[in-house]
């Protein structure tokens, strides 16, 4: 039964049970938190390599969602607290992109795992990364072995940019394709340009 004077039950989903201050101080400490240990952990986490990293990462989530809405259920707790992550985001993307220098040092650099064909076991290792994880890398992207790969580089975001030796048989294959329509396209100019023969009779 509803007491006059109390919050009607439609409203209750609305009240914030903890300060507008501390709803928003809350998301930007995790924030902050989280892009400083995923910094310090290194780019394999953000590359998702194999069940670990992926478990790791959606646990995250699970793990500092009541360091950030704390005791607070309410609808308007949720919005203020995912605005304040998609504000915070923003002026440090903002703020980064305008001092390049400083998003360099943040981001950190690539690192090159694999240099004139030849893997780099430091470099492997200063990533936690195995051969076996390199070589599902590069299955990935369509080649067969870690000796198709002149250059493979693991970026600050997680990803691989690879280069290969050879061209991959599938753009070989579309570069044939290429050539014998461009020699069709030779043989017919030739055709239509040859006179008709004359005529014994």
């Amino acid at each position: 039964m509803f007491t006059p004077g109390a919050t009607p039950p439609m409203l209750e989903m609305f009240s914030l049970d903890i300060s507008l201050a501390e709803k928003m101080l809350r998301p930007i400490l995790v924030y902050l938190f989280l892009v400083l240990a995923l910094r310090l952990f290194g780019k394999r986490e953000l590359a998702q390599l194999n069940p670990f990293d992926l478990v790791v990462l959606l646990s995250l989530s699970n793990t500092v969602q009541n360091a950030i809405i704390g005791n607070d259920n309410s609808v308007t707790g949720g919005l203020v607290g995912a605005f304040t992550l998609l504000l915070v985001n923003y002026l440090v993307v903002r703020f980064l992109f305008k001092h390049r220098r400083l998003d360099q040092l943040f981001s950190g650099k690539p690192t090159v795992l694999i240099e004139n064909g030849h893997v780099r076991q430091s470099a492997l290792a200063k990533e936690l990364l195995t051969e076996a994880e390199l070589r599902l890398v590069a299955h990935r992207q369509g080649y067969r072995s870690l000796n198709e790969i002149e250059r493979c580089v693991l970026e600050p975001g997680g990803n691989f940019f690879i280069t290969g030796k050879t061209r991959r048989s599938d753009e070989q294959r579309h570069q044939e394709l290429l050539d014998r329509l461009t020699d069709l396209q030779q043989q017919l100019a030739e055709l239509r340009n040859t006179p008709p023969a004359a005529n014994s009779h």
